[in-house]
């Protein structure tokens, strides 16, 4: 079981999204032309645009609820979007598979090229641009497990005006940018590595080659808030920890993952985890000093100390 959950992560959060969104607003202020202040409305700043990268298991869903609350109590109006919200419907997955049947990574959703990323930065783009919009929502439950976008009559629409004040990303994968393909080569060949090695490097490359796509969504990050841990390994005991949670809660002994499906599961997805996290942990903006905080959990998904880059 999991240990009781404590959120020491909004207390954290809170305060260093809020400092950026009033820096952001003095940027983007207009005072109003003096000869027209009687008829003319000062203009509304777009939204400050936060990504939010959270390793699998280390309580980004409740972290998410808990600043959306914290900032609507400011009168802040807040909106999140999911990385998962823009996977590939079913028949775009299924054709990518087909297309490299013998690349373990892309035959499930998650790995950069398994989302429309097109998609994704028309939506961004038009939510801080203050035009109403449509999220998209993905049905993981479809196709036995596999997953299928909804039908766009079920997507959440925004509306603007009001304008979004926050505009926040949040996914496991929010922010990897790719690397030289020879340092994708360097990596797999390491000591140490745990998945990478079971894959071949042209799979690898593939997928390296697919995040460079990924960047048209991740320059339109404001500031960026990173939940990383001390070991990027803890994420299979969290895993396996939220499905005994899950069995528990069901009353249902057979429910969930095994300890073998949950490590199948995880192996999925570490290998960007062995390659992007350096990056991420680094800075994902060049230039742009006290945008990116990340705080480091530790096995107990508490957090243990804090970096402000």
């Amino acid at each position: 079981m999991p240990p009781p959950f404590v959120d020491d992560k909004a207390p954290i959060c809170v305060p260093f999204i809020l400092e950026h969104l009033a820096a952001h607003r003095a940027r983007h202020h207009q005072p109003p032309d003096p000869d027209h202040a009687s008829t003319a409305a000062v203009p509304s700043p777009p939204p400050l645009v936060v990504g939010l990268n959270g390793i699998q298991g280390a309580g980004k869903t409740t972290l998410v609820a808990a600043l959306t609350a914290a900032l609507a109590a400011e009168r802040v109006r807040a909106v999140v979007c999911s990385i998962d919200d823009f996977y590939l419907p079913r028949h775009e997955q299924a054709a990518l598979a087909a297309r490299h049947p013998d690349n373990a990574l892309v035959q499930h959703r998650g790995e950069p090229g398994t989302h429309d990323v097109a998609l994704a930065v028309r939506v961004f783009t038009e939510l801080i641009r203050g035009r109403p919009a449509a999220i998209p929502q993905y049905d993981k439950a479809a196709f036995h497990g596999r997953g299928d976008r909804r039908p766009e009559s079920a997507w959440l629409p925004v509306e603007q005006p009001p304008r979004v004040d926050v505009l926040i990303l949040e996914g496991w994968s929010v922010g990897f940018r790719a690397l030289p393909d020879e340092e994708v080569g360097r990596r797999r060949d390491a000591p140490g590595s745990r998945t990478l090695r079971q894959h071949a490097l042209e799979h690898l490359l593939l997928v390296n080659g697919n995040l460079r796509a990924y960047d048209a969504l991740t320059d339109l990050l404001d500031v960026f808030v990173h939940i990383d841990a001390e070991d990027t390994q803890f994420v299979y005991a969290w895993r396996a920890e939220q499905e005994d949670h899950l069995r528990q809660t069901l009353g249902d002994p057979n429910a969930g993952m095994t300890k073998d499906q949950v490590i199948e599961f995880v192996d999925g997805y570490y290998p960007a985890y062995e390659l992007y996290t350096d990056g991420i942990r680094s800075g994902i903006f060049a230039n742009r000093p006290g945008c990116q905080l990340r705080m480091v959990l530790g096995r107990d998904r508490c957090v243990k100390h804090v970096v402000q880059t």
